[in-house]
């Protein structure tokens, strides 16, 4: 399981905006599938599923890999948290 949480003080609509950065980047490179619930963006596919929330001044991920992709963490979530980085706290 990966958590990342990012902090952030962007207005809902640039939080949304940055969430879907993040979700786009994730969808080309692992071939998810990301749909909105709310404040609450959920992605996956066979072997990936997870969730990137907004609150007031955070972001939050959480991804679930399945076996074959458990090997991956720690890429995925040095990439994912990079990016989380770059569009919620750009310098």
């Amino acid at each position: 399981m990966i958590n990342i949480t990012q902090p952030h003080n962007l207005p809902p609509e640039a939080a949304r905006a940055a969430a879907q950065q993040v979700a786009d980047k994730l969808a080309r490179e692992l071939d998810l599938s990301c749909q909105w619930q709310g404040d609450v963006l959920r992605f996956g596919k066979s072997g990936v599923e997870g969730t990137l929330t907004l609150l007031d001044n955070q972001a939050h991920m959480q991804i679930k890999l399945g076996f074959l992709y458990g090997a991956f963490a720690p890429a995925i979530q040095s990439k994912v948290a990079e990016k989380m980085r770059k569009v919620f706290a750009p310098e």
